[in-house]
């Protein structure tokens, strides 16, 4: 759950931004954007701590926080805050047989990197999620998503399936084209 968590600040910020409509139609509350940067600084401060918790099989403070992180205020964040194209390259990844594999939040962390770089957001920002997607297991590259070697053919697939009509990523600041989207991902993956 943390990478489709880590998505939700950025996704819910640009979509407040734009003014555009939230996942029920609304706009974006003040409260849907506190609860979402808080889940975004919980999964900094206790992310790693939560995995190996997790991992040892034991309870702790860390991992309790993180569980509200991802369920509570990650679900109101992303409902009443929006999505943007984090979720669509998710979608995109979908069409791709080699990501069949990974989780919904291991694709949305990868389109939040994407989301990142297309919005040209400061490399500091890029650096500090990646940074937290490497302690956490979360991919970073394609090929950890198992597209080892991006052909023309699968960019077109991805970029045009996240970019069709009705995607979230039409909630950025600007048009987002095919074109625009692979050229993100290709940036994004490199």
């Amino acid at each position: 759950g943390m990478g489709d968590a880590l998505a939700t600040f950025f996704e819910a910020r640009t979509v407040s931004d734009c003014k555009k409509a939230n996942q029920v139609g609304g706009r974006t509350t003040i409260s849907a954007l506190a609860l979402a940067q808080l889940c975004y600084e919980t999964l900094l401060s206790d992310g790693p701590a939560a995995l190996e918790a997790n991992r040892q099989t034991v309870v702790t403070p860390a991992l309790e926080r993180l569980i509200e992180a991802n369920t509570l205020l990650s679900g109101l964040g992303f409902e009443s805050g929006g999505l943007a194209t984090a979720h669509s390259v998710h979608n995109g990844l979908t069409t791709v047989p080699e990501t069949h594999a990974f989780m919904h939040g291991e694709k949305v962390a990868f389109g939040l990197l994407t989301q990142l770089v297309l919005e040209g957001k400061p490399s500091s920002l890029i650096r500090e999620v990646q940074y937290f997607c490497r302690a956490v297991g979360l991919p970073i590259h394609l090929g950890q998503l198992g597209i080892h070697e991006l052909t023309a053919e699968n960019l077109d697939t991805i970029s045009g399936r996240a970019s069709a009509p009705g995607e979230t990523c039409h909630n950025e600041p600007f048009e987002v084209t095919p074109k625009l989207l692979a050229d993100a991902i290709i940036a994004a993956d490199a």
